[in-house]
């Protein structure tokens, strides 16, 4: 092991028994603060009156949806579907459906690929609805290789449907799609919402690498995660701006992209070294390791006419 790993894990270890620490001592002052309140239940019950129930106070949003995470352990599918509509209307900024369209493309042809995809996408964007964007385009430099990776941006489902309906009848748009096709051995397509606290980065030219993590989550997670990234994303935004986070909806379910910018490598590995300096951070990566299935990285190279790039 190098000397920075040995550090990084001698850090890791210390964020862990601080955090158990911590945790301990609040849990004992939860078990005591429940006891108090049990013995004054017991000690005013008969002074109730049985005949009047008081009222149970409604509950906001946010503890529904953590009611709901809780209660889908016992498998309701009453609560699965509660869960997706209010974790929805939760964690999201409700204003855009985003698109993750991943192209496996047949080794050998990605330039030929990226040439007709290169007239295609700017055509989109011309001439279809406005409600239609382009977030950016990337052919995978590390990771999946032979891979393009492009995310859509529609202002709701709405302009996502016209979209789709558009292209079925747009003969330059099918004579390159046609052509496009030809370079492409599978293509899968996931419809996602962006988290609420990290809305998508606007067009912008930075230059150097793009990463895209892609993590699958278990099941009824997803607001645990949402909650613990809330902080760490605030801790990251320190050293790099964060370009965008979303979680899926239609297509592979329980997954979450994370899209982070760096001007090359050595970059990234400073700055998420940095990060650990951050109070919050190693509790986020501590509460949020247990909630993943599997998780992947891509380092991606940004096509030219990608907006984010």
């Amino acid at each position: 092991m190098s000397a920075s790993g040995g550090a990084g894990s001698q850090g890791l270890t210390m964020a862990r028994i601080l955090l158990n620490r911590r945790s301990t001592t609040i849990n004992s002052a939860r078990l005591l603060h429940s006891s108090r309140t049990l013995c004054s239940d017991e000690g005013s019950g008969n002074s109730r009156n049985s005949d009047h129930v008081a009222e149970e106070p409604k509950k906001t949003l946010p503890q529904k949806a953590s009611h709901i995470v809780r209660s889908i352990l016992h498998g309701s599918e009453q609560v699965r579907q509660e869960t997706r509509d209010t974790l929805s209307k939760l964690l999201a900024r409700g204003k855009y459906v985003h698109e993750l369209a991943t192209h496996r493309v047949k080794p050998g042809y990605m330039e030929e690929y990226k040439t007709v995809v290169a007239q295609l996408y700017p055509y989109i964007v011309s001439n279809f609805s406005p409600g239609t964007k382009l977030v950016g385009s990337w052919e995978t430099d590390i990771g999946d290789l032979d891979t393009a990776i492009h995310v859509w941006e529609y202002q709701g489902y709405p302009a996502l449907s016209k979209a789709y309906s558009d292209y079925r009848t747009d003969p330059k748009y099918k004579e390159l799609h046609q052509k496009m096709m030809s370079f492409l051995h599978e293509r899968k397509s996931q419809i996602m919402l962006e988290f609420q606290f990290w809305p998508t980065h606007p067009p912008v030219t930075k230059g150097g690498v793009y990463e895209l993590r892609s993590y699958t989550l278990k099941s009824g997670t997803l607001l645990e995660w949402e909650q613990n990234w809330r902080v760490g994303v605030e801790c990251r935004k320190h050293h790099e701006v964060p370009m965008g986070a979303w979680f899926s909806q239609l297509g592979d379910l329980n997954q979450v992209h994370h899209l982070w910018q760096y001007s090359d490598l050595q970059v990234r590995k400073e700055v998420r070294e940095a990060a650990w300096s951050e109070n919050g951070w190693p509790e986020t990566v501590l509460n949020t390791v247990p909630l993943i299935q599997n998780m992947s990285s891509r380092i991606m190279l940004p096509m030219s006419f990608s907006s984010l790039k």
